[in-house]
């Protein structure tokens, strides 16, 4: 439903290509995303994207594989824009990575139950980050389930496209 519709997101790269897809790729087998990444999203944020309505917090789509990479990142983010860090998005159930799935059907079924969200009624408008994406089901799941809780505008951002079509 359009509702439960995530706002337009963007990405910064393209995972493992030149520049900074190197940098996330190498980051990320490093296990901590750097804070030269983290300039470039708030540089990306500030100049480039400007979205409307802007982030009033930040969030992330968390890990069981490494827990604290994209919430370390995603806090360092939020401390650079000068916004609030809020971890509200838990993951219950440690499903199959996205990648290995066949097609949309199993990708979205494969996130079934698989995360949940802190009540956050009256929260503001939300910058939701992810290091990778693929399918881009986790971020649309996630974002639905902030917009259920009750957050009023989500804007998603990944480090780096893994999937096809980026």
């Amino acid at each position: 439903p359009l509702e439960l519709r995530a706002l337009t997101g963007k990405t910064l790269s393209r995972y493992g290509d030149a520049g900074w897809g190197n940098i996330v790729k190498r980051d990320k087998n490093a296990g901590r995303l750097s804070e030269e990444l983290a300039d470039a999203v708030v540089e990306m944020l500030n100049t480039r994207w400007k979205p409307d309505p802007a982030p009033v917090w930040v969030t992330c789509v968390p890990s069981k594989k490494q827990p604290k990479l994209v919430s370390d990142f995603a806090d360092l983010v939020a401390f650079k824009l000068g916004i609030p860090f809020h971890p509200v998005v838990n993951k219950i159930i440690d499903n199959q990575p996205q990648k290995h799935q066949e097609n949309r059907f199993h990708q979205c079924n494969n996130l079934d139950g698989v995360f949940e969200v802190q009540d956050i009624a009256g929260f503001g408008p939300v910058l939701l980050i992810d290091d990778v994406v693929d399918s881009k089901w986790t971020m649309t799941i996630v974002s639905a389930l902030l917009l259920q809780a009750g957050c009023s505008a989500v804007l998603p951002l990944a480090l780096a496209s893994a999937g096809v079509g980026g």
